[in-house]
């Protein structure tokens, strides 16, 4: 990659971690003005860490079960791979999507570590990481819409909070549509296709899409079960998350507010920013959701629940630390290999 392409990797990952830290310093100063005393009484109140630990274990969970669903999702294809393997390359991809960590995120490093170990297969090694992450995010605003319409929180009498929850509820809807209509065969095969996939910038998104769609549309049973082990890798987060607010605060809004505040809030992680969106938006939920007997959370009580959970992920992946170390040579080969097919790609959709 050239130098220019390097110093620009370096200024952007630099900008994401400002934005980051800005949101973040926002959120605190905010909750401060709003209460002066929050964190203080925060610090200084007892713990219940038996629900500490309890989130940790649902959200590692959670984590883990990713995990085997892509596995799973990879051995659909008849791709071999042992379990050891799938974890160790799992847990790298979880690193390298924790942290602003150039251009490759997590997934892309992901398809291209597989596809070193599958010859002439890198087509399904790349779509088992598509469907891995697009079938997630449906089921993610699946489970959020089914809690909303659940507990009513579409027909709340918060002006902000019934937008969020209808804006939720249409893109499920329009998430739904979309994924009956990839598997239309007219769709994702023949002149259409091969004209979306001639789409400047997100011709390839597309076309990658298609791709995996055409090598997953007669494994039903596959997507099923992937859907299901999404619903529960969405319900521990869920779950682990309220667990946190137990462990933090005596008076917490109940579960079932938390299998829609959570889901909404995890649906930021498509922004590619380190941290912020995904801690202002359940903040921002916090403050507006209403709990039994008139309860409501103070300012800055969702940003510590937020940080909470961010800090069990880091715990998580200090765990595989050692996985990174050492496969470095291996992983820097593929961050060579993905960056070079990202330059030839982006010379490739330049006019002639």
């Amino acid at each position: 990659m050239s130098g220019r392409g390097s110093a620009w990797n370096r200024v952007s990952t630099a900008l994401k971690i400002l934005l980051s830290l800005g949101i973040v310093a926002f959120l605190l100063y905010r909750a401060e003005a709003k209460d002066p005393d929050t964190f203080g009484r925060l610090w200084a109140q007892p713990k219940q860490w038996e629900y500490l630990l309890l989130a940790t274990a649902a959200c590692w969970a959670a984590t883990f079960l990713t995990f085997v669903r892509w596995l799973y999702l990879v051995r659909a294809l008849d791709l071999p791979l042992s379990f050891r393997e799938g974890m160790r390359i799992s847990f790298l991809g979880y690193l390298f999507n924790l942290a602003p960590m150039g251009i490759v995120g997590g997934d892309l490093l992901k398809a291209f570590l597989l596809a070193r170990q599958q010859s002439g297969r890198r087509a399904q090694a790349a779509a088992t990481v598509v469907v891995d992450r697009v079938l997630g995010l449906y089921i993610l605003f699946v489970v959020a819409a089914v809690a909303i319409v659940a507990v009513g929180f579409h027909q709340s009498q918060q002006p902000e909070l019934r937008l969020a929850c209808q804006l939720t509820l249409a893109i499920t809807l329009a998430g739904t549509a979309g994924m009956l209509m990839l598997f239309i065969p007219g769709l994702t095969q023949g002149r259409l296709s091969r004209l979306m996939a001639g789409i400047p910038k997100v011709g390839p998104i597309l076309d990658s899409l298609l791709e995996a769609v055409r090598l997953y549309r007669h494994r039903w049973l596959v997507l099923v079960n992937s859907s299901l082990m999404s619903v529960g890798v969405h319900s521990l987060f869920a779950i682990g998350v309220f667990w946190i607010a137990c462990g933090l605060y005596e008076r917490v809004l109940p579960l079932t507010s938390h299998f829609v505040i959570m889901p909404i809030s995890a649906s930021m992680g498509v922004i590619p920013l380190p941290l912020g969106p995904f801690e202002a938006v359940l903040e921002f939920l916090y403050e507006r959701t209403p709990g039994p007997e008139g309860l409501r959370m103070a300012a800055g009580q969702g940003l510590m629940v937020a940080l909470a959970y961010r800090v069990i992920t880091v715990l998580f992946a200090a765990c595989g630390i050692f996985t990174y170390l050492g496969s470095r040579s291996e992983v820097a080969e593929a961050l060579q290999q993905a960056d070079l097919s990202e330059t030839i790609s982006q010379a490739q959709s330049r006019p002639s």
